[in-house]
C-alpha cells in the first residue's frame, strides 16, 4: 500500500528529494544559480521539514512522551512546545481550537509597539491599545515596569536577531520578541485581541512560559 502524504516515510522521502534538488542547484558548475528559485526551493525544504517535525512530535506524544521531554529536546519550555504543536480543546465547545494565525503582520506590529513603549512614544503606542489596556497602562505603570527591568539587566540595547515567536492562544494572537539588555536578555510579549488591538504587553525573562 503506498505511503500516505502524512506518514513519516513519505514526508522524509519528500524532504530528501527537495534537499537534494536544492543542493544540486547550489553546487551546479554550469551556470550561476537563479537566486529567486533557490529561495523558493529553500522555502519548500523548510515547509517540508516543519511538517515532518510536527508529525514526529505528534507521534512522540501518541507514544506517551511528555511535553517536558519534547520541550527539552527542542530547547524550549513545555508550554512553548505545547503552544506550537499541541491540539488544545476549547472547554466552551469541546471542539479542537483553531490555532491558525490570521494576523499576518503580528510580528511587525508588535515590534513597532514595543519600540514605541521603550522609546517613550506613548501617544503612538496607545493607538494600538484596546480600552482595557488604555486604562491600565499608565505612565506610572510603564515607569515602574521599565525601572524593574533596568534593575535586573541594565539598559536596553536593542532587539535580538532571533525570530519572533508568533502563535494563536485561544482568541488572541501572541508575539514574543527577544530583547538585548546590557547585562542579560529579556523578551517582550504582546497579545492582540480579535480586533487586532493590544490586549496585553509584558516584559519577561526568556525562561518565562
Amino acid at each position: 500500500m503506498p505511503d500516505s502524504p502524512q506518514t513519516l516515510s513519505a514526508l522524509s522521502a519528500r524532504l530528501a528529494e527537495q534537499a537534494a534538488a536544492l543542493a544540486g542547484a547550489v553546487g551546479s558548475p554550469l551556470a550561476s544559480p537563479a537566486y529567486l528559485d533557490l529561495v523558493r526551493q529553500a522555502r519548500e525544504v523548510g515547509e517540508s521539514a516543519d511538517r515532518l517535525l510536527k508529525l514526529c512530535v505528534q507521534q512522540s506524544r501518541d507514544a506517551g512522551h511528555t511535553w517536558q521531554e519534547i520541550g527539552d529536546l527542542l530547547g524550549v519550555t513545555r508550554q512553548a512546545a505545547f503552544q506550537r504543536f499541541g491540539k488544545p480543546v476549547d472547554p466552551r465547545t469541546g471542539e479542537a481550537m483553531d490555532k491558525t494565525v490570521r494576523m499576518t503582520d503580528a510580528a511587525e506590529r508588535a515590534r513597532s509597539i514595543v519600540a514605541a513603549v521603550l522609546d517613550g512614544r506613548m501617544d503612538e503606542a496607545r493607538r494600538s491599545f484596546n480600552s482595557q489596556v488604555l486604562e491600565a497602562f499608565t505612565e506610572e505603570v510603564r515607569g515602574q515596569g521599565l525601572a524593574t527591568v533596568a534593575g535586573l539587566v541594565g539598559a536596553f540595547e536593542g532587539f535580538a536577531d532571533e525570530e519572533p515567536f508568533v502563535r494563536r492562544i485561544g482568541d488572541h494572537t501572541v508575539v514574543d520578541l527577544p530583547l538585548h539588555y546590557e547585562a542579560g536578555d529579556m523578551k517582550a510579549r504582546v497579545a492582540f485581541d480579535q480586533d487586532e488591538k493590544v490586549a496585553g504587553l509584558f516584559l519577561l525573562t526568556p525562561e518565562a512560559p
